[in-house]
Order: C-alpha cells, then structure tokens, then sequence
C-alpha cells in the first residue's frame, strides 16, 4: 500500500448537515496524505527522476499532498462509487461544476442542487501539483527532490511569459506559482527570446536588458525568483527564458498521488480511514490542466498500482483537447500549458496510429491495452479546444485526411458552439485568465447539462455496461471537419466583426527536444518542424457550428456562439486570439434594425413569431437531445431555462434570468 499515514487536520458535517436524497447527510474529512512508493517497481518507472530520490531504510521514496474527501455519513446508504477530483491549480472545481452552484473554489464547495451527493457518489480531491502555494483553499503537493549533483549536465528549465499588460518584473513561474530559482543570477548562458505571436520568429533580447531581478518599493534588487527586463515585457508578445535553475522537483510524484489515492479508497482504505466503506468503481475527473493530466496519466500505462490491480474504472478528461502537458519531465512547471515541450508531444489519439512526420507509431491507450487495465473514458470538449489547435488530433489522423476509428472504450463529445469554460450570464468580458481581455463579451453557452449527462452515463458504463450514446464531434467524412479558413470567411461578412490573422492561427507541430528527450530531460528554445491538422467544426450561414452536440442556444438561435474571440487592442496584438474564450453576438432584434446594420443574419422576430413558441422549439429540442441520452431527464428544464434566459437576454440586451417560461 503506497499510502503509509494520514496527518488530519478538520473533520466535520459537509453543508451544515443537509440531507441529500436517499443518501443522507454528508462530512468531510481533510487531511494530508503521506505516500511511499518504490521507485524500481514497474508501475513506477516511467516517473522521471525518481530514481534520484532519496529513499528511507526500506528504498522507497517519500512525498506527502494536501487530501480531501465528502463521503455520505453512513456509506450504506451511498452508490459505492468513487469520484476522484485533480484540482485545477490546486483549486476543488469539480462539485461546484456539476452541482451548478456557481460559487468560487472554496475549502468546503457549495452543494448547488446536491447532484453528485443525491447521487450517492463520495467525492475526493488530492493535491497533486508541487508549485501549487497550498492555503485553505489551494491544495497542492509536497513532492520528492531528484538528487542531481552527480550529472555533469543536469540541463535547463523554460519560462514562457505572455504579458496582458506592460509588466518590468515577472515571476520565474507560469501564473502565481512557486518559481523554478535560478542557480545563478550572472548566468551568462541563460537567455531571453521574443516572438510577435505564438508561432513567430525568436528574437534574442541583449543580456544586458535583462536580469534576475525584481523592482521593488527600493529600486530593483537582484532575484533568483525573478527576471526584469528594461523597458518591460510588451503586452501581446511572447517572450521564452532559458536558464539553469537550482531547483529539481519530481514533478512525475503527481501522478502517483492520483493512483495511489484512488488506489487507497478503493482496495485499502480499511487501515487508516475505515469510514469510507465499501467502493465498487473509481472514476477519475480532470478539467482542462487536469484533464491534460488524465491523459497523460493513460499515455504512461499508469492506471495500474504497485500491487498490479486495476485503478480507476471510468475516466472523464474535459476540456483537454488532444494534448498532455508538463506533469512529466525534468523541471516541469505543470501550469505550463502552450510553451512547445513535452506535452506537445505524438501521440495525440487513443488509437495507435503512425505519425508520418517523425516516423513513429504510437497512441495513449497502447500500454495499458497490453496490460488488460482501459479504463473506460469519455472525452467531452468546447469549440475553443479545437480553435486552439489541436483538438481534432482526437479523432483524425495527424494529417488531417481522414477520420479514425474511436476505440471501443471511448467516447468523444463535441460540446458545439461552446467557449472553454461554461457561459454565462450576464455577458461580461472579464474573468479570463491572466489578466486577459476579449475583445467581444463572452460566449454564454451553458454546456453543463451536457456534461452532467456525460458522467452519469460513464458511471451506467463501468457499473452495469450500458453503453453511453455515439461518440459525436466533427468529421472529415461528411465535411463537417474543416479548416478555419473558410469559417472565418463566413464571420468577416458580419458588421463590425474582426477575425484573426489567418498566419497567426495556433497550431501544433513536431518538436524536437533534443537528445535527451526520451530521459525527460528537454533542450530548450525546442525546435518545432511540421504542422500537424487543425481542424474545426463546419459553421451555418450564422456562424454556429453543425457537428457536436448542438444544444438549443445552437438549434435556435438568438446569436452567434463561437469557440473564438480575439485580443482587445488594449491588450496588445488585436489580430491574435485569446485562449479559451469565445464570444456570443447577439441577433438584430428587428429586421429594420438588421438591414440599418448591414446584418445578413435573419432578426429574432424574422426567425419566431413570439417568446412562448420559441420556448416550445426548445423543449423538442432538448427532449430529443434526452432521447439521445445528451441531456439527463431531470435537467430538459434547467436546459429549457438556460435557452429562455438567453432569448430574454438577446431581446432586452439587459439580461434577466429565469423569468417564467409560460410569459
């Protein structure tokens, strides 16, 4: 058993005691998790640097991660399965998605609507990320230390920084983590790049603009956890730092803190917290970073624990599109999402394909396929994963010329018309990442009735094998998988619309990481050679896109809902794309109103005849799309609901929700 001991820190009633249906009241127990694992077993030795760890008197390596759990009072009375969360920079998101409570990460989520616990389900957190700066919300990961002093070349590390607003001074991390320090603040070797735009042309930036310094209340003072450059970072430029650091975290730790979590609840939980009861299926939940995790967790063969058994049943990876990510190498800083490295990496599908660029073979499930431990996983991903440029590697081959064979245990959902994280509403423009600012409000698609129906049917999937609907998201054989080009063309002969420039579209290509690679251990700037498909879903004559699950805000519109949205001037680089915003714009309201705008989207009054006969559109809609199995029954009216509040909102232009659906 990898976890050894448990340090609690809080037990108490979850949600003041609330009942939740059949299964009663709920607590919660937090602690800190301490694991032991062995670095020579086989389950462990695709960890890198684990093997320079120390070890205790038995050989194994240490780490301890932040543990958090809601579990039904009396397990009796819950379903006997096991959701197991990988918080999102150390932020607990995943009860507060799908419970719909619309509250912030928080050390106790809000119940919203109880789905998960009406369910039955016990709901587990585990810190995995060691730069995560762990507080009473944050959870994160105390990681093990690879010893490298005996390498002559223990290679560098990689800061990308994509500044929003002019800035001096930048933290050697990727958001506000704990920073890679650098080993020497004179380092003549280390070395600063500038690119226009993602996929630009590297310019040098003179040694003597920057250095290892932060500017202070006292001038600037030398920093071994900050770079200052001279005349600042430029907002909307893409600037890469290669430098040689002291610091050596096992970040691979992570991962075994999700299997051996899962594997702890599930087979042995009887020896340090026996109140969790019985656990028949475990399910793994990764959103976007974590999502990529998850993938990268089944690229590794890692579903299997030291003892051999089978961990999670069921995974489902959302938003995570077709790549891994830094959870893996060498100095990974595990925020890190879109600097070329070792997440950016073939293979890219499930199924094992060839890569006709770097003349390998490979897919994610290959490992555990010769192991007998699939898991069974549903992919569930917005517009915005495909915009990124990388999404529909899922399900066609690198080329992009044809569609593949999605694998028997998998399933891949197209949430059409849908920005990376649900819409909502009001519209605003705020509360992007990093400071980031779209240039039109934000899409207000709702998809997350479509991914409570995804769970439910993975959890009839490994309990009772009933198989969840069809996979559904584009396809080059009925030319609804297309290149951006000719979308984009559909948008520019919209009013005052503004679309990317075409050469600055994000795309993925080969990376070459040098001759270490295969160690973990990257060379850094990488080199990227060539392009693989990008392909996005085909749009209508309103820019709304036909393959996916077309929830009624897509079937009948009020606006125009994309995976895109481009930067705000302010921001610096107005013909480059924010990540993982779309936009909702709405219709004309009347046809005068269209035709003075120079509009060739037909008006809301041109497209239905009253609000009461828009809301008896919808409800087919979505009861179809329950038929399906899309949409849960017990939420066609929540999705009802969500279409009449943006009908309302698109007629008024102040929104007001949920008024009666009978007005």
């Amino acid at each position: 058993m990898a976890v050894i001991d448990l340090n609690l820190i809080r037990r108490f009633p979850y949600a003041n005691g609330r009942e939740f249906g059949n299964t009663g009241p709920y607590e919660q127990i937090d602690a800190v998790l301490t694991f032991a694992v062995e670095p020579s077993a086989e389950a462990n030795r695709g960890i890198v640097d684990l093997d320079r760890a120390p070890r205790d008197d038995d050989g194994r390596v240490h780490f301890t991660a932040d543990f958090s759990v809601v579990m039904p009072v009396n397990p009796d009375r819950g379903a006997h399965r096991l959701l197991v969360e990988l918080p999102n920079r150390g932020r607990r998101r995943v009860v507060d998605t799908l419970n719909r409570s619309g509250k912030e990460a928080a050390a106790s989520s809000a119940p919203g609507d109880g789905f998960l616990f009406e369910r039955g389900l016990t709901v587990a957190s585990i810190g995995w990320q060691w730069d995560v700066y762990p507080d009473d919300v944050l959870m994160g990961l105390n990681p093990p230390i690879a010893d490298l002093s005996g390498e002559s070349d223990p290679g560098r590390n990689v800061v990308e920084i994509r500044p929003n607003q002019q800035e001096s001074t930048w933290l050697l991390a990727d958001r506000v983590h704990r920073p890679l320090r650098a080993a020497d603040l004179d380092d003549p070797a280390a070395v600063l790049y500038v690119r226009d735009f993602e996929d630009g042309e590297d310019t040098l930036v003179p040694r003597s603009k920057w250095r290892f310094a932060r500017k202070t209340a006292n001038g600037v003072e030398p920093s071994d956890k900050h770079i200052h450059l001279e005349g600042g970072f430029q907002p909307g430029k893409y600037y890469q730092l290669v430098y040689s650091t002291k610091d050596s975290p096992i970040a691979g730790s992570g991962l075994l803190a999700l299997r051996d979590v899962a594997s702890f609840l599930k087979y042995d939980s009887s020896t340090l917290m026996p109140e969790v009861g019985r656990i028949d299926h475990a399910i793994g939940y990764g959103v976007s970073q974590t999502g990529r995790m998850l993938r990268h967790f089944l690229y590794l063969g890692l579903n299997i624990d030291e003892q051999g058994r089978k961990v999670f049943d069921g995974l489902l990876p959302h938003v995570a599109g077709a790549r891994m990510g830094a959870f893996n190498h060498r100095y990974a800083q595990p925020s890190n999402q879109s600097y070329p490295s070792f997440g950016h990496l073939f293979p890219f599908a499930d199924t094992e394909l060839p890569d006709p660029f770097t003349e390998r073979a490979d897919g994610l499930l290959k490992r555990l396929r010769e192991k007998d431990a699939v898991p069974k996983v549903i992919y569930t991903n917005s517009s915005a994963e495909y915009w990124r440029g990388d999404c529909s590697l899922l399900h066609t081959d690198p080329e992009g010329r044809g569609d593949i064979d999605i694998d028997a245990d998998v399933r891949v959902y197209h949430f059409a018309g849908t920005q990376h994280g649900a819409g909502l509403l009001p519209q605003s423009r705020e509360g992007a990442a990093e400071g980031a600012l779209g240039r039109y409000a934000y899409n207000v698609v709702d998809y997350s009735p479509l991914l409570r129906a995804a769970l439910v049917n993975l959890e009839k999937w490994i309990s009772d094998g009933t198989g969840p609907p069809p996979s559904i998201h584009p396809r080059i054989e009925d030319e609804t998988a297309v290149t951006r080009d000719g979308v984009l063309d559909i948008f520019d002969r919209f009013p005052d619309q503004v679309t990317p420039d075409r050469s600055k579209l994000w795309v993925i290509k080969t990376v070459d990481l040098g001759a270490r690679a295969g160690e973990g251990v990257g060379e850094y700037p990488s080199v990227e050679g060539t392009t693989y498909a990008c392909l996005v879903s085909a749009v209508d004559q309103d820019g709304n896109e036909v393959a996916g699950i077309r929830l009624p805000d897509l079937t009948r519109p009020v606006a125009s809902h994309t995976g895109w949205n481009v930067r705000d001037p302010e921001t610096g680089s107005p013909d480059q794309q924010i990540p993982m915003q779309g936009f909702s714009r709405w219709f004309s309201i009347t046809r005068a109103e269209r035709e003075a705008a120079g509009d060739p989207r037909p008006a809301i009054e041109e497209r239905y005849r009253s609000r009461a006969e828009y809301i008896e559109l919808v409800r087919r809609d979505t009861e179809n799309l329950a038929h399906d199995g899309y949409v849960l029954e017990q939420d066609v009216d929540l999705v009802v609901q969500n279409a009449a509040d943006r009908y309302d909102a698109a007629m008024t232009r102040e929104p007001k929700t949920s008024l009666p659906l009978t007005t």
